[in-house]
């Protein structure tokens, strides 16, 4: 990612320009990471402002955050405290993961937010950071946008750019919508 687009981001969490900020925990979200026994390594990418890294360590998870918004990921370590050091400010496509690979992908319209010639390399890069029988879960956004980002998926678009790796399990829309 360029400069020009580390500063959009920038922007938008200064200003509090975020339409898409849930503002807490989606409570599907909150269901499915309760149900998982506890030390399951999570990532979520493109975290903002991180209420769904709370949720996780507070169920004994071991959470991975990454934002490429400086601005948001400061938000997201003064709310959190001495446990915001999990958050880290960088580029999910680049960013050195080390060897770890994750049970769970969490990503609530991260997808939506990367320019459309990145998708298929944002499923590659999905489908290399789980392990064997991990789980994608996610938020994806379909629709218009009259003024992207986000940028809205088309019908069959994401079991296009997904379905090399993965399965889907379930698909419903969120009880509130972004």
């Amino acid at each position: 990612m360029d400069d020009r687009e580390k500063e959009f981001w920038d922007e938008r969490y200064r200003s509090g320009r975020t339409p898409w900020d849930y503002g807490g925990t989606p409570p599907e979200w909150k269901a499915f990471v309760c149900s998982l026994p506890a030390g399951r390594r999570i990532l979520i990418p493109g975290c903002g402002s991180g209420y769904e890294i709370e949720t996780a360590l507070a169920k004994g998870h071991e959470v991975a955050g990454i934002d490429l918004s400086k601005a948001a990921v400061a938000r997201v370590r003064r709310r959190l405290g001495g446990k915001g050091e999990c958050v880290e400010e960088g580029d999910f496509f680049s960013h050195a993961f080390g060897e770890a690979v994750f049970d769970v992908v969490y990503e609530r319209t991260f997808l939506c937010a990367l320019d459309r010639e990145l998708w298929p390399e944002y499923a590659r890069r999905m489908a290399g950071l789980l392990a064997p029988g991990g789980v994608l879960v996610g938020y994806f956004f379909y629709g218009q946008e009259p003024d992207p980002p986000p940028y809205p998926l088309g019908e069959g678009e994401l079991q296009y750019f997904l379905g090399f790796a993965f399965t889907r399990v379930e698909q419903r829309a969120s009880s509130r919508p972004r």
